[in-house]
């Protein structure tokens, strides 16, 4: 147990620049409470005394703001970053050196019993206020961009953002903690950016069409009897 404490303490020491001391993670870092509290829990809940396991994830969660129910199954040094609204379902897995930040929901969407929630894999890193829905799997090393909502799997070492989530595949991802929003890829945005760069070209291919023809187009004055159909010759040129 002594050394499972270790263990949680220097996660926090490694992943946290805020961090000063180890004392200070004791008083003041509710993701560290919530986690203790959970491995306690989780043995009342495994050993029949899910009563009991209920009412202290209850009291975690009163203390902490996070809500993890005791049935999750949590990997070795998961880190949660501040935590406060963070809600993980009772059949979630979270695999080792996962970090959590605040607001992420691993929920599920149904109500038949059974496998119903997401299972982390290594690694991975689940952005502020996202939503991890559903028995789905998120690979080894994945990155989970803020607000994004996942609701398929996503393979390993690969970056998903948006709403619904897409996935974007980064070949050589660092495995190195790292979560900085404004360098994550974005293909809404490079999606925009291609139909303007299209748009572009049409524009000056029409101005040609238009000069080669002797036709003066202007902002004021649009002649409502010229057809693109009248651009071109009878043989098609």
């Amino acid at each position: 147990m002594f050394d499972g404490l270790k263990s949680e303490i220097n996660t926090f020491k490694e992943k946290d620049p805020a961090m000063r001391s180890s004392i200070e993670i004791f008083l003041c870092y509710p993701g560290f409470y919530a986690l203790v509290f959970h491995r306690i829990s989780h043995w009342f809940w495994n050993h029949s005394l899910k009563l009991l396991a209920r009412i202290l994830s209850t009291i975690s969660r009163f203390l902490t703001g996070i809500e993890i129910h005791p049935g999750a199954q949590f990997g070795k040094r998961v880190f949660i970053d501040h935590g406060m609204g963070i809600v993980v379902g009772e059949t979630t897995i979270v695999g080792d050196d996962v970090l959590i930040y605040q607001g992420v929901v691993l929920g599920g969407t149904t109500t038949s019993k059974g496998k119903r929630h997401p299972t982390i894999e290594k690694g991975v890193i689940i952005g502020a206020g996202a939503k991890v829905m559903g028995n789905i799997t998120i690979g080894e090393y994945a990155k989970i961009g803020t607000g994004a909502v996942v609701l398929k799997d996503v393979p390993p070492e690969s970056t998903c953002v948006g709403v619904p989530g897409r996935i974007v595949k980064c070949k050589n991802q660092s495995h190195v903690v790292d979560l900085e929003h404004n360098k994550l890829p974005d293909p809404v945005a490079a999606a925009i950016r291609s139909l303007e760069k299209q748009i572009e070209e049409n524009e000056k291919l029409i101005q040609i069409l238009l000069d080669k023809n002797g036709i003066c187009l202007t902002e004021e004055k649009i002649d409502d009897k010229v057809k693109f159909g009248d651009l071109f010759n009878e043989n098609g040129d």
